[in-house]
């Protein structure tokens, strides 16, 4: 094996006198931005029965569901001290700035405010999460950049052409290499244990492979659920099977049989409800194109 990638860059992409923009933050800006993009376009094609600025409400309320799902589900799921910081420590929800961030409370956070949306312009719900589905690997991607950046979420000790070395996991490494040998050549060649860029991967997949697949398939109306439930169903499965080169939260661990993790076991529930939208799609109707004069409002 040649030199591997050391994945050494700096967390912040710009600083504004004493303000530091770091590069995940902008990861997040950027796939919200590009999702209300995309977002305006589908529109304007009459994919959603609204003007602009319902749709611009909708991207408001869905970013506060990715934070603020996203933020609570980590402290209920991934904290290092279980539930007892809500009596012990309930101030650490607040500390967003030491990380811990869950896709699945996010999604969760999403489809709770896109409900309250859809009731307030009288749409069904998933005709609204239909049309959501398509842009949110825009954001999945970048995020998973930002992980790859930041030099964490790393991946397993493995031997393929493209396995990198995340200094950030020296601790972990040289445990390895305490207990086995061949790992303790691996550092004393490398300095580090040549590891799966797991971020990588999941970006391709979750972002790149998603938003291709769901793209080209929503280019035409599409009967109910079908959309929603390509979209879970996707997700479920890419991130199942990337969780088994990825290196689990420390806190957590391996939950079962020495290869499931808390990620896989979240997985699973949207791989089921994948499969049964995608059933319940067979018999639903086809939302039609909105009229020009709502599609192309202010």
């Amino acid at each position: 094996m040649s030199q591997p990638f050391v994945v050494q860059f700096d967390p912040v992409a710009l600083h504004l006198g004493p303000v530091q923009i770091h590069w995940y933050g902008l990861m997040y800006l950027l796939g919200f931005v590009g999702g209300w993009m995309l977002g305006e376009y589908r529109r304007r094609q009459g994919r959603l029965p609204v003007n602009r600025d319902a749709l611009g409400d909708l991207v408001f309320y869905a970013m506060m569901g990715v934070i603020v799902g996203g933020r609570i589900w980590y402290m209920l799921f991934y904290y290092a001290d279980g539930i007892r910081w809500i009596w012990t420590e309930p101030q650490a929800l607040f500390r967003v700035w030491d990380g811990g961030m869950s896709f699945h409370g996010g999604l969760l956070g999403v489809l709770v405010a896109g409900f309250w949306w859809s009731r307030r312009h009288r749409l069904h719900f998933f005709d609204t999460v239909d049309f959501v589905a398509p842009l949110v690997p825009i954001g999945l991607g970048l995020g998973r950049l930002g992980n790859f950046i930041n030099g964490e979420l790393w991946g397993k000790p493995g031997s393929v052409p493209w396995a990198m070395i995340f200094p950030n996991a020296h601790d972990e490494d040289a445990a390895l290499a305490a207990s086995h040998p061949q790992f303790a050549r691996l550092m004393q060649q490398y300095g580090g244990l040549p590891r799966h860029p797991s971020q990588l991967y999941e970006m391709a997949l979750e972002g790149v492979v998603m938003f291709t697949v769901l793209w080209l398939v929503s280019m035409k109306p599409r009967p109910r659920y079908l959309i929603s439930g390509l979209f879970a169903l996707l997700y479920g499965c890419f991130r199942f099977m990337v969780e088994f080169v990825r290196v689990p939260d420390a806190q957590l661990g391996y939950l079962a049989w020495g290869w499931l993790t808390m990620g896989q076991i979240q997985s699973l529930p949207l791989i089921a409800i994948g499969l049964w939208l995608l059933w319940l799609s067979r018999r639903a109707p086809t939302l039609p194109l909105a009229s020009a004069g709502i599609a192309k409002s202010a």
